[in-house]
């Protein structure tokens, strides 16, 4: 079978080739999928989308005009893709339902003890031989209060390295995970903990109960100096909310390696565009924001772990199975 992968980054390429060789015929393109790419699908059953796929109900359409039976997402999320239309389509969608949690929750430490430190500056300094520290003061993690929204796999992850701080540790989720109670998590209500901690890392699946879970309200509530950490999904952040906030002069440092709108900017290479969008654009001037483009996920094991829940699904929807990794079945 001719299979298409889309938005395959460089580094990722050869691992998902040397997967598919002598099993299936793989093109594996640079772009991702959307309503200007689509013709690029035609002819091919299966299709592998990145999380940055605009899979709407037009895209969907235009999919199954050009042939193609399978979409199979590299990702866990999947709120780009409109299920109950491809269900209504006949098309089989599948995803991925989970990868290396230390890769996720050792990024969220590594963006907010960059922020803490103030690495990023530090090193811009030191390429210049100035070697000051004015500005450069940070803090212990070691006896502050850390947050964990979504004590999840990642958010237990993410516990386990702040216990290793010797940090206060609340946390907030729909049900409570004995393993992380077991840490030394605390739980509480979700406004306690904007209001007690020093460092909040969010960690969450987005759903229509979780959008802007974090806006002008809990952003207000949060200690001037506190630490924001968003390496889930960028709409569980109201970033209008966060510009206003920091133009307040308030937080002590924001790490964003996700962003609501970062369809079509984040993976690609903008440098020598205007940036239209004025919100990020904004962030990106303030010296206490850090922002990545969607790297957290972005190590050897969680990416051959990725490959290898693609190479499965393309396996199961051939002999039609239905697993763990299946949002819409295939047609009978």
């Amino acid at each position: 079978m001719e299979i298409l992968a889309t938005g395959v980054q460089r580094d990722e390429r050869p691992r998902l080739a040397a997967a598919f060789a002598g099993r299936h015929e793989l093109r594996a393109l640079e772009t991702s999928l959307n309503a200007e790419t689509l013709p690029l699908a035609t002819g091919f059953e299966a299709v592998s989308t990145s999380v940055n796929a605009v899979l709407d109900a037009a895209v969907l359409e235009g999919l199954v005009r050009g042939g193609t039976r399978l979409v199979t997402q590299r990702s866990t999320g999947y709120n780009n893709i409109d299920l109950d239309h491809a269900e209504r389509l006949g098309l089989t969608v599948a995803r991925v339902t989970g990868y290396s949690p230390y890769a996720v929750a050792e990024f969220a430490w590594t963006l907010a003890t960059a922020l803490n430190r103030r690495i990023v500056r530090a090193a811009s300094r030191t390429r210049d031989f100035d070697f000051r520290l004015d500005g450069l003061l940070g803090r212990d993690f070691h006896g502050r209060t850390v947050g964990v929204v979504g004590t999840g796999r990642i958010g237990t992850a993410f516990a386990r390295i702040a216990r290793g701080y010797g940090m206060r540790m609340l946390g907030w989720d729909i049900a409570v995970n004995p393993e992380c109670t077991e840490l030394g998590v605390e739980y509480v209500e979700l406004d306690r903990l904007f209001r007690e901690a020093d460092l909040i890392s969010l960690h969450v699946p987005l759903m229509p109960s979780t959008h802007h879970l974090v806006g002008a309200r809990r952003l207000a509530a949060m200690k001037d100096d506190a630490i924001l950490i968003n390496t889930g999904r960028g709409a569980l952040l109201d970033a209008s909310a966060l510009v206003a906030t920091l133009r307040d002069g308030r937080l002590g440092g924001v790490g964003l390696d996700v962003y609501e709108e970062e369809a079509g900017v984040f993976f690609y290479d903008k440098s020598l565009e205007v940036m239209t969008d004025d919100v990020l654009a904004r962030l990106m001037t303030y010296p206490n924001v850090l922002v990545t483009s969607h790297q957290a996920y972005f190590t050897e094991e969680a990416v051959d772990e990725i490959i290898a829940a693609t190479v499965r699904n393309v396996d199961d929807y051939l002999a039609g199975r239905i697993t763990e990794c299946t949002l819409v079945p295939r047609s009978p």
